[in-house]
């Protein structure tokens, strides 16, 4: 075995995931093993293992162990990948002084085939890693063509990982594999399900109110942990980063040096919030990430699950939180299809997340030094003898001033914008549209008091609808109609 065998890389100090299951066995049989006799050496020879992946950031992760173990014993590894800044010269070169191990993503794989750097004449090992995600990804061409490069599969062992067996998976299983290849299933015939060590929330939350849900969620949630959020687009994911306080992007139109980075900086806590696309959703080793945020409820189940899986790892519990907007989302398709059941968690209200840092900020006075005491004294004595309010209350309001609280906001319950409020409307039979609900409004109020609704939606048993109004506006809907009023716990 490998001398580092019983170590980890650096950066893997706490988890032994499926990349070591084959590395090891690998070059145990390449150093010790039935392939030692056949093993090339010297310059220009071409590689014995190749790992293929989905994507950069897999690519680099898996070539740092094939590397730290593969040094131990002798064999060279290179990484090929493309996009983000990443140039082919270097790896050309890598190429004809020979390697033994080529680890890369599938696009950058292929183009070195086709420009003839790559020869898998003396092949002896392939491995495909998150082959379901080079499926959704859109490689299924490019990996046949990859695969298709090896003349004789019965000299190579082949080693496919996948989350899931879609059918393509199960096709070049059967089409590539020998035919006496072996199966393991490590999670059973059951469909893949989300994790029982995460905490999984839905929230109701507009599009244009995230931008202030999202921080209070943090300091709610996160338990002063890493928090990753999710985005479906890459615009989206610069444009929350920008606005989030301490938060650094990640996606697939970032250099790459500035995507190393940032997964740097994020795994040794030099920021603690990531704002990514999918890149960040899979075998990403990160550890320590307590908060996953989704901006609104994926597409694929998979998707789900596997962003949730980044938090509740390693025998750890976690939070995942998915803020969805009640009209667009069916969040009962993919609670079944996840396998969970959600917990309807509203936002936290701002006064609550006051609170909270009022506490902090009370903690923080008793550490100051008593030496300010004679400067702030006189003005301090001037504050209480020229004003109305009783010197708790006075404390108060310094302490709400010291965390930047000037006002507290109200947020409603419904699509958590703030200074709304969220109304139950009650018809005296039942509701079975939303253009019913309007049709009842538009009898006691003005047309634009009726356009200025948000988020209108019915309850489950078709008996009241709910919607949000300005709480400058509460007032006129209450005249109007008869209903019931619920924000923060109050009940009219």
């Amino acid at each position: 075995m490998p001398p580092n065998a019983g170590k980890l890389p650096p950066h893997r100090g706490r988890e032994v995931g499926k990349t070591l299951a084959f590395i090891l066995p690998i070059l145990e049989s390449i150093t010790s093993g039935p392939e030692k006799a056949s093993r090339r050496t010297g310059y220009g020879r071409p590689p014995i293992i190749l790992v293929l992946l989905p994507t950069r950031e897999l690519a680099k992760q898996v070539f740092t162990d094939f590397k730290y173990y593969g040094d131990a014993v002798g064999l060279t590894s290179c990484c090929l990948y493309g996009g983000g800044g990443a140039s082919i010269s270097p790896q050309t070169v890598e190429l004809k002084r020979g390697v033994d191990i080529v680890v890369g993503a599938v696009g950058r794989v292929k183009d070195h085939i086709e420009r003839g750097n790559l020869d898998f004449s003396s092949l002896k090992f392939r491995i495909l890693d998150e082959a379901d995600e080079m499926l959704r990804q859109g490689f299924v061409e490019d990996v046949e063509y990859i695969l298709g490069k090896v003349n004789d599969a019965n000299k190579v062992q082949t080693v496919l990982f996948s989350a899931t067996l879609p059918a393509w998976v199960n096709h070049i299983a059967s089409q590539f594999l020998k035919v006496n290849k072996k199966t393991v299933d490590l999670v059973g015939v059951e469909v893949m399900k989300a994790s029982e060590n995460v905490r999984h929330i839905i929230m109701p939350c507009s599009s244009s109110a995230r931008y202030q849900v999202i921080p209070d969620i943090i300091r709610h949630h996160s338990s002063g942990g890493r928090t990753i959020i999710f985005t479906e687009t890459k615009d989206y994911c610069s444009e929350l980063a920008g606005v989030l306080p301490g938060a650094r992007p990640l996606h697939g139109d970032i250099q790459q040096s500035q995507r190393e980075a940032t997964l740097a900086g994020f795994r040794s806590g030099k920021f603690m919030t990531l704002v990514a696309t999918n890149v960040a959703a899979r075998g990403l080793d990160i550890h320590d990430v307590q908060l996953i945020i989704q901006c609104e409820p994926p597409r694929d189940v998979d998707d789900y699950i596997h962003r949730s899986g980044r938090t509740g790892r390693a025998g750890n519990s976690g939070v995942a939180i998915t803020l969805y907007e009640p009209r667009k989302a069916n969040i009962s398709k993919l609670e079944r299809e996840a396998g969970v059941v959600f917990e309807h968690v509203s936002a936290p209200q701002p006064s609550d997340i006051a609170k909270a840092a009022g506490v902090d900020a009370a903690e923080a006075i008793l550490q100051v030094s008593d030496s300010v005491i004679p400067v702030f004294k006189s003005a301090a004595e001037d504050l209480l003898n020229n004003s109305d309010l009783s010197p708790v209350e006075l404390l108060a309001k310094a302490l709400a001033k010291s965390i930047g609280y000037t006002e507290i906001k109200q947020r409603s319950l419904l699509t958590s914008m703030e200074n709304y409020v969220t109304v139950l409307l009650e018809a005296g039979r039942p509701i079975y549209t939303p253009s019913f609900a309007y049709g009842v409004l538009r009898r006691f109020l003005p047309e634009e008091k009726v356009e200025s609704v948000r988020g209108l939606a019915l309850t489950a048993d078709k008996r009241c609808a709910v919607f949000d109004v300005a709480i400058d506006d509460l007032d006129t809907f209450l005249a109007g109609i008869i209903c019931h009023v619920l924000f923060y716990g109050l009940l009219c």
